[in-house]
């Protein structure tokens, strides 16, 4: 974190400061009112002009602060030091109205000085703070409020006798005693100013790491996303079918993924899979799989020795524990055959014959769950016309206010209701359902959907047809 970031924080935080240092100096615009009206009841013994003189001048300097956060630059580094120097000031004029009573007003500059975080600036206010009360109770003895501990007269009415006794007494019991309670102040308050700026330059630090992170992870959810295929259509000089898929991660990055990809001319592969957790270690170990298991396709392998393999290489180095779940198929384009394997993943629902059903063959046990594990393959014919549905457990265990979950059922009536909807318009479809029935609850997994819908081959493919796929 620069010094330059800091700089700007705290004078933001100096600019607050200053409007609260005038907003309680206005409170104490109130107090010197009423002090002043009490003294008009006989409530305190100081002259009533030299109470009106302390009063007015008093109500002025602590009402001059509002006056200047309007008038002068609220940047400048200055303001705060005529804000203080007005409260200062006016305390000085009261203190030398009422010895006795004012002295509970000098901690209002310290106070207030320890908003602004400085050790300098409390120290130098307590400096003129300490030099103004001495001259204001030495004003005090002579014009001020009525003390008989300090002043002796001929009489109650008559003039004051201030001797150099009466100045040693006010040195030693006045000055001296209330200039260490306001150093003792100054030091709790500097203490407190200490720490409390402490703990805002590390809220800073904490935020400017946490923006980082923000935007790290914004980097890391564009990467994840353009490793998956997003541009549609995906192959517009095809004919034999049509696909979409849409991911929709509950934080930055997700573990869920989707793939799909032309192994050759003639066969179409298709894979989803959830990663276990969330964040950063399912997206890195999401990315491991999909890697793993597009580089073994590529190569014309079956699906269920593809996924055979895949789980040997992810439980070599699994030290985090962590697992997959993935369903892969591959379409012969030119006669429809799908074949396909599933690693304790959900259940795909295959349309055919106008209807969508939930294609519920055995399941074979997650990837990465366990050395030595193969994996069954399954296989279908598809007519023209068909389509599979794909998707995470993201959808079906979505979860509104209630803590009721989406489910099968809800994503069964769905897919019928538009059942002749193409890929892409089927996905927004049941989005938008899930996101209607969530409502405001918070989305807590991936969710993840692929539909492919076969087509059939087109003509010339059917006629010539395709060599062998090992």
């Amino acid at each position: 974190m620069s010094e330059l970031d800091y700089s700007a924080a705290f004078a933001e935080n100096e600019k607050e400061a200053n409007l609260y240092a005038a907003r309680c100096m206005q409170v104490l615009a109130v107090v010197v009112a009423v002090i002043w009206a009490m003294n008009l009841l006989h409530l305190f013994i100081v002259p009533p002009v030299i109470m009106a003189i302390a009063a007015i001048g008093g109500i002025v300097l602590f009402l001059l602060p509002t006056l200047l956060l309007r008038l002068l630059d609220r940047d400048s580094p200055r303001l705060k030091f005529y804000i203080l120097l007005c409260c200062i000031l006016g305390i000085t004029l009261m203190s030398a109205a009422l010895p006795k009573h004012a002295v509970m007003a000098w901690p209002a500059p310290i106070i207030l000085g320890c908003h602004y975080y400085s050790k300098r600036f409390s120290y130098r206010l307590l400096a003129v703070s300490v030099v103004c009360m001495a001259v204001s109770l030495l004003i005090g003895v002579h014009v001020g409020e009525w003390d008989s501990n300090l002043l002796y007269a001929i009489d109650t009415s008559g003039p004051r006798v201030v001797t150099a006794n009466t100045i040693r007494r006010v040195v030693i019991f006045y000055i001296l005693p209330r200039s260490l309670i306001l150093c003792g102040l100054t030091s709790i308050c500097t203490t407190l100013a200490d720490r409390t700026r402490k703990l805002l330059e590390r809220q800073i630090k904490d935020s400017a790491e946490k923006q980082q992170i923000a935007s790290e992870l914004s980097v890391a959810t564009h990467i994840q996303t353009s490793m998956l295929p997003c541009i549609f259509p995906a192959f517009p000089e095809r004919t034999e079918f049509d696909i979409y898929a849409t991911m929709n991660p509950a934080k930055e990055v997700g573990g869920d993924f989707y793939d799909f990809f032309l192994v050759d001319d003639d066969h179409l592969a298709v894979v989803i899979a959830d990663v276990s957790g969330k964040g950063i270690p399912a997206a890195l170990f999401m990315v491991i799989a999909k890697t793993l298991i597009k580089d073994h396709a590529q190569q014309g392998t079956q699906p269920e020795e593809v996924f055979t393999e895949v789980n040997r290489l992810l439980c070599e180095a699994n030290d985090e524990g962590m697992f997959v779940t993935a369903w892969m198929g591959v379409l012969e384009l030119s006669t429809g055959h799908l074949a396909y394997v599933n690693a304790g993943h959900n259940p795909p629902l295959l349309r055919h014959g106008g209807k969508y059903e939930f294609l519920r063959t055995r399941s074979g046990f997650i990837l990465a769950g366990m050395e030595g594990m193969r994996y069954r393959p399954a296989s279908l014919e598809l007519s023209p016309g068909d389509a599979v549905y794909l998707y995470t457990d993201g959808v079906t265990e979505a979860a509104n206010e209630s803590k009721q979950l989406y489910g099968d059922q809800r994503l069964f009536d769905t897919l019928n209701a538009h059942a002749d909807s193409g890929p892409e318009t089927l996905l927004k479809i049941v989005k938008d359902d899930v996101d209607a029935f969530v409502g405001d609850a918070p989305q807590f997994d991936d969710i993840t959907m692929l539909g492919l819908r076969y087509l059939g081959p087109t003509k010339e493919k059917s006629d010539n047809g395709y060599g062998g796929w090992k």
